[in-house]
């Protein structure tokens, strides 16, 4: 049952003190508002960054080929590292590689037909598990599949805004045939990117039939894969001995990071994990520091409160008031302000 004497008596209180009142709630509030900014911040910091993120699967390593910029074994610098299909066939064997792909650049691909439509869009070749690497989703139809790949199937699964851009609302894309580099692809799929717009603007196309038509041989621009579920420690040890093993397959020197980049995504992605971690432990310091004093300066306040009393206390004693009944006032005058502030 509520006590409305009490709290006539605490309401009285506070408003015979208002600026002291008004200095108890504000240091509250103020601790409590900083808190809550810098937990805001921090965390708008890390989502912002991850939302960048996106696109790409964050347990990817890629692979770039480069070129020696250190002599090894009598070769002088200046060779060119370039990738083979059987370079992806040895990785595939490694423990920890889950999915991994290819890349094989078309020379003169942006340009795309349809009909009397002639239109810019960027073109790549590449292997069924590319769609877990870059986070592809089709929406429609399917995405390049093993069948395309052993059959050299002249087939093509493009993005949305390509899809707007080369057929009208009304037309359906699906089993229509495109243009690229004066050769005619199936449509096969449609698909959505978690990456920005301009990954909606991408032509996939089987890599075995662009090494056939355009030149390519066996030759792969870049391979890339994800780890599955191997610790930031394992895929660092599994990078270091791919490194190893193409350094002794094409001749160049270990420590020659120009000959072969290999980006660690899992790494950089734990590394920001980290970063975060630290800011995180910094504002919850600040925070709580920020609050500590306003809570000091409540006790403070009550301290005012019991020596501004000393007297009244004295009498309700007299008048046989027990002391927890006075505590019990005084504690519920604070803790009201401390939660009307907060």
């Amino acid at each position: 049952m509520i006590d409305v004497d009490k709290w006539q008596e605490i309401f009285n209180t506070i408003s015979r003190h208002k600026l002291r009142s008004m200095l108890t709630a504000f240091g509250v509030a103020w601790g409590i508002f900083i808190l809550v900014v810098l937990l805001g911040s921090g965390n708008g910091l890390q989502n912002g960054v991850n939302y960048l993120l996106r696109d790409d699967a964050i347990n990817s390593v890629w692979i770039h080929q480069g070129v020696t910029s250190k002599p090894f074994e009598g070769m002088k610098v200046g060779r060119k590292i370039e990738f083979h299909n059987d370079d992806l066939a040895d990785l595939k064997q490694m423990e920890g590689v889950q999915y991994i792909t290819g890349r094989f650049k078309i020379p003169n691909s942006n340009i795309v037909k349809r009909n009397q439509k002639v239109m810019n869009f960027n073109v790549r070749s590449v292997h069924p598990d590319h769609q877990y690497l870059e986070n592809t989703v089709p929406y429609k139809g399917r995405y390049i599949n093993d069948l395309d790949i052993t059959k050299f199937r002249k087939v093509a699964c493009i993005g949305r805004l390509v899809a707007e851009g080369l057929f009208t609302k009304d037309e359906d894309p699906m089993g229509q045939a495109i243009d690229i580099d004066g050769v005619q692809y199936t449509i096969v799929g449609l698909f959505e990117d978690n990456g920005d717009e301009d990954e909606m603007r991408y032509i996939y196309l089987p890599i075995t039939t662009a090494q056939k038509i355009y030149g390519g041989s066996q030759k792969l621009d870049q391979i890339m894969f994800t780890t599955g579920e191997s610790s930031p420690k394992k895929v660092r040890s599994l990078v270091k001995n791919i490194r190893k093993k193409f350094a002794k397959k094409y001749k160049f020197n270990y420590k020659d990071r120009q000959a072969l980049y290999i980006n660690n995504d899992l790494e950089e992605f734990q590394q920001y994990q980290d970063l975060f971690g630290m800011i995180k432990f910094f504002v919850w310091l600040v925070g709580i520091g920020c609050i500590v004093a306003g809570a000091i300066g409540v006790s403070n306040i009550m301290l005012i409160i019991v020596k501004d009393r000393t007297r009244e206390i004295g009498v309700r004693r007299a008048m046989g008031a027990t002391p927890s009944s006075i505590i019990k006032l005084i504690l519920t005058e604070s803790v009201f302000l401390t939660s009307f502030a907060g």
